[in-house]
């Protein structure tokens, strides 16, 4: 996406001001998140060992940053791209009962990203994951999960319009839900981003349900790894899919932006059916894998939501630049610069 420079852009609050912001609106918001879903934080790796499976693989084809441990005979280490199989794996560890489960900060580098309003080399993302039953793995569920999460964004939002009145309130009461499949029958014309696009505008925060699965057209709505989220079990809907992305309007920038992937984890079956279906089986003999097929790791349902995005969204921003500090290309800071957006 090639960087947007709105038209008379006019920043709503200070960068010292912003600083204040940004800290109350992570500190409201992960203590909301933690009421409305039951998690307890917990302390997470900046990275991993390779070998083990551990790390998320994204999309299955982005490469981590990784190095040697001098003190551990040159292992190698990799920085995490996002801890979704590793929250499982803590939630098996501690022992914590479905209905119940952990967040924590998550901060990564993705070097392989495209720099632009929305995307950074530094992420960073609340991580959570729930201990769930295996009768719990269904679209009401998900849907049920889905609008606790948007509840606690919108809560956040009105406390950001106390706080700056200025700064009014632009989400809809309730969030949409969509799916790929239907989607994809229904504008065959459109790419999967232009039906975003059209659905968010419309309806201004949208959930799809069926990201990673191929739809009824032969190609997925956008990629996912074979070995966190369930793309490809058949839900009462008749669609594949047991996860989704919130995406909403930013009014800012006039696109949609995407705040979270999530979703209903695999089982021992559809890991194994997935991991078929994208050409690695042999992936079944990692560590974590392996666990997950021996039936040592819990049921469970997580995502991660953007921290920087969801705080330059609730503060009207356009640019991710604003509310993190990060590295940018000396054009992009001059081009922001003209325009009044003012990078930290």
């Amino acid at each position: 996406m090639p960087l947007i420079i709105p038209q008379k852009y006019r920043r709503k609050l200070l960068p010292e001001t912003t600083e204040v912001a940004i800290k109350m609106i992570k500190d409201a918001f992960q203590s909301t998140l933690a009421q409305e879903l039951n998690l307890r934080r917990v302390t997470a790796p900046l990275f991993l060992l390779s070998g083990t499976g551990l790390n998320d693989d994204l999309n299955g084809v982005e490469h981590a940053v990784t190095f040697t441990i001098d003190a551990m005979n040159s292992q190698k280490a990799e920085v995490v791209h996002s801890l979704a199989k590793w929250k499982r794996y803590k939630l098996g560890a501690y022992g914590i009962p479905a209905g119940y489960g952990l967040y924590t900060d998550m901060n990564a580098i993705r070097t392989f990203e495209d720099l632009d309003n929305l995307h950074s080399l530094y992420v960073d993302q609340w991580d959570w994951e729930k201990t769930i039953r295996q009768e719990d793995r269904n679209i009401k569920y998900l849907k049920d999960t889905v609008n606790k999460i948007y509840a606690a964004i919108r809560k956040v939002e009105h406390l950001v319009y106390e706080r700056f009145p200025h700064i009014t309130p632009t989400l809809p009461e309730e969030i949409t839900f969509l799916y790929a499949d239907e989607l994809a029958r229904d504008y065959p014309e459109l790419s999967p981003k232009e039906r975003e696009t059209v659905m968010a505008k419309k309806y201004g925060a949208i959930f799809i349900i069926g990201i990673g699965g191929d739809l009824c057209d032969g190609k997925p709505h956008d990629g996912r790894a074979p070995d966190y989220d369930d793309w490809s079990t058949i839900n009462e809907a008749g669609y594949a899919g047991l996860n989704g992305d919130i995406i909403v309007w930013n009014h800012v920038l006039d696109i949609p932006v995407e705040l979270s992937s999530m979703g209903i984890r695999v089982s021992p079956e559809s890991l194994t059916r997935q991991l078929e279906m994208r050409g690695c089986p042999e992936k079944a003999q990692l560590t974590f894998h392996r666990m997950l097929l021996e039936g040592e790791l819990p049921y469970t349902i997580g995502g991660g939501i953007g921290q920087s995005r969801l705080c330059m969204l609730l503060l009207h921003k356009a640019h991710v630049g604003e509310v993190q500090a990060s590295i940018w290309p000396e054009e992009h800071i001059m081009d922001c610069a003209a325009a009044g957006i003012e990078l930290l």
